[in-house]
């Protein structure tokens, strides 16, 4: 093989190795700029929508936008985003969530322990495949399955952090109570979180357009 030839070869290997870094370094930069967008307008319905929300006699709303912006980030652009964009969106409502840190923290909770199986079980199926881990995640039983477990593990930690919460500001009496209405609000929250986002990510077929993850 000449020199030419073993010029030609190292130029396109280089070539090929510098287009895949830049596909990376763009994928990253759209998740990051992603979560930042979505966490903002998270902020802004929480500002100008939430609190116009129907809520029940204890004070929860029947289903949370900022969640449901939050796990639609995750849903389009991936898990780092949408870890991001929940922590983005947390730290952004502290100046302005009259039960901060306590709220800010508990939707951070709610919504991340809801994300978190799902994004836990696709990184352990999807190992060494060439699938999309957005493309196994849209398969209705797939996303139905992983969901449940999801919804199952918020019940578990908004009921163990609630207990404490409750606990420490109003002592035992009425815990039981507050315990149910805390199950029963996170269980309908939840399938609004998850159904949502969904309709609108897969639904309408955003994910083909960016076809991040």
């Amino acid at each position: 093989m000449s020199e030419v030839e073993k010029s030609e070869i190292d130029y396109g290997g280089r070539e090929e190795e510098i287009e895949t870094f830049m596909s990376k370094k763009s994928r990253l930069t759209l998740q990051v700029v992603g979560s930042a967008i979505f966490g903002a307008l998270s902020l802004v319905f929480s500002l100008f929508v939430v609190p116009y929300l129907p809520r029940t006699p204890e004070g929860f709303a029947y289903f949370d936008p900022v969640s449901i912006i939050w796990v639609t980030c995750f849903l389009i652009f991936g898990p780092l985003s949408g870890i991001l964009c929940c922590l983005i969106g947390m730290f952004a409502l502290f100046p302005f969530d009259p039960f901060a840190p306590i709220g800010p923290l508990m939707k951070f909770s709610a919504t991340f322990s809801l994300i978190f199986i799902p994004i836990l079980l696709l990184y352990m199926v999807n190992q060494g495949k060439t699938k999309r881990m957005s493309q196994k995640l849209k398969e209705p039983k797939t996303y139905i399955i992983y969901g449940a477990l999801g919804v199952a593990f918020r019940l578990a930690i908004m009921v163990m952090l609630n207990t404490i919460v409750y606990l420490a500001f109003y002592g035992s009496e009425g815990l039981e109570y507050w315990i149910v209405i805390v199950i029963l609000l996170n269980a309908l929250t939840s399938v609004w979180d998850l159904l949502i986002p969904y309709l609108i990510v897969f639904g309408a077929k955003i994910d083909q357009n960016f076809e991040i993850w």
